[in-house]
């Protein structure tokens, strides 16, 4: 069964100069995800994935938005980046025209920006995002809703501005179809086939004639199709200058018009996620062997430490909250990506791991799951402080424990013969059983693991458990 639920909250309209979201869009956006969240009860938390762009990227009071929408709603929800949004936008267009050897560029004008993708298949090789859409377009060229010449021009130039940093890389990657997927795309497209029984595609000679309509209407009231309702209507002069400037900048004389972009997307990259591991095809796990690659980290090194943590978390499976194997996925990562920074610096270099991973675009992750990972780098090593000042649930300090555990014993970088391990979490107990023996034999990592139990005392009141190191025999008793 199919189905959809739409509203258009035009979000991106209550963003203040302060860059605050005023309390009337907040209250638009929250009843939205309230009447969501009825159409989604009963869903699990795996099959559902909610996604924020541009204005929740910028709001300085997202966070708090952000907490009050996933209580309504009842799923966590994810800001995307700017070039992830464009890589999902590629996806969705993708999967809905016709299969085909062309280069295709795509662009899509939303409410606070726009993205551009250049690509064949369904993976795009560029992928650009520029803050500039059709709301705040309007709002700032387009005062009280009057249209004339001299704002038309303004709002054009500044679009072509924007745009200017990027065309000469657009231009260079060889597109052959230009696609527009954006609703303000498929409203003028619309408009433009009534006009003159067209395709269904948007040309430079359309766009001309459209823009003398808009002109010789004056204002956004009096702007009149009927095919255009008024919702799209009050956005349409910043979303056509946007548009009319990609034409000019980029030299187009033709583009398509996909009926799909983003939520197709992202409909596809979760059910990439979702497939059986023999067919899955996660973004994220290519985006994570990209970076093993680029930051020529030790993969000997990195998949010891990997199969440890993960073999330790699996361990604690019954205590790790909510979803257990997303939890192991992300320790795993961790552990393959620790090293990233010491491309940078040998000293600190989990510090800079931790800043690579948190801000590098990784197409796959959102901003909320490369926070996740970049805690996990960050907590691998050094001091413990720095995760208590971060809001980490239980279970995700447990994954930062199997890490740092892991890291601690493979030290030496090299291959080792290690005896049974076992980590058990009872409670507030956190206990390593390890042989006796093995530890005199390794005194090294035994007094390592010493200065690991007083890492986690001096955490005092906000450490999450108390870690020990037993003995099997201590251990099973």
């Amino acid at each position: 069964m199919q189905d959809s639920l739409r509203s258009n909250v035009r979000l991106a309209a209550g963003l203040r100069e302060d860059k605050h979201l005023d309390a009337e869009s907040q209250t638009r956006g929250l009843e939205a995800l309230a009447r969501f969240a009825q159409r989604l009860a009963g869903f699990p938390k795996t099959h559902v994935r909610v996604v924020a762009t541009n204005t929740l990227r910028v709001a300085r009071n997202a966070q708090a938005f952000i907490a009050e929408g996933e209580k309504i709603l009842g799923f966590p929800i994810e800001v995307i980046a700017g070039r992830e949004e464009a890589r999902l936008i590629f996806s969705g267009v993708a999967h809905s025209v016709p299969a085909n050897e062309d280069r295709r560029l795509v662009v899509d004008i939303g409410g606070g920006s726009t993205e551009f993708s250049v690509g064949t298949a369904f993976e795009p090789e560029l992928m650009e995002s520029l803050y500039m859409g059709s709301i705040n377009a309007t709002l700032g060229h387009f005062p009280g809703g009057f249209i004339d010449e001299f704002t038309m021009k303004q709002a054009q130039l500044a679009s072509r501005r924007e745009i200017q940093v990027i065309s000469a890389a657009i231009m260079r990657s060889g597109w052959t179809t230009a696609i527009a997927s954006s609703g303000t795309a498929r409203a003028i497209a619309r408009i433009l086939a009534e006009h003159n029984d067209g395709d269904g595609s948007i040309t430079a000679a359309g766009m001309r004639w459209l823009k003398m309509r808009l002109l010789a209407a004056g204002s956004i009231d009096n702007i009149d199709f009927p095919s255009l309702k008024r919702e799209r209507a009050i956005n349409l002069p910043g979303g056509f200058a946007i548009l009319s400037a990609v034409f000019d900048e980029l030299a187009i004389d033709r583009m398509q018009v996909a009926d799909n972009s983003l939520r197709l997307g992202v409909l596809y990259d979760l059910l990439n996620r979702l497939a059986l591991p023999e067919a899955a095809h996660d973004k994220r796990e290519d985006t994570v062997a990209q970076f093993e690659i680029r930051y020529r980290t030790d993969l000997g090194q990195a998949q010891r430490i990997a199969a440890l943590a993960t073999a330790l978390a699996r361990d604690c499976a019954p205590q790790l909250d909510n979803a257990p194997d997303d939890i192991l996925r992300f320790i795993e990562w961790a552990a393959r990506l620790h090293e990233v920074g010491l491309t940078i610096a040998h000293n600190g270099y989990h510090k800079h791991s931790a800043y690579i991973v948190a801000n590098a675009d990784m197409p796959g992750f959102s901003r909320n799951e490369q926070r996740r990972l970049s805690l996990l780098i960050l907590g691998h090593a050094g001091k413990l402080p720095k995760l208590a000042r971060e809001t980490m649930p239980r279970a995700w300090w447990l994954a930062a424990a199997c890490v740092r555990l892991a890291a601690l014993i493979y030290r030496s970088r090299q291959k080792l013969a290690l005896p049974p391990l076992h980590l058990s979490l009872e409670g507030k107990r956190l206990r390593l059983a390890c042989e006796e023996s093995w530890l005199a034999s390794n005194p090294l990592t035994a007094y390592s693991l010493e200065q690991e139990i007083k890492a986690w005392q001096e955490l005092g009141d906000a450490r999450p458990f108390n870690f020990a190191v037993v003995s099997p025999v201590a251990l099973a008793a």
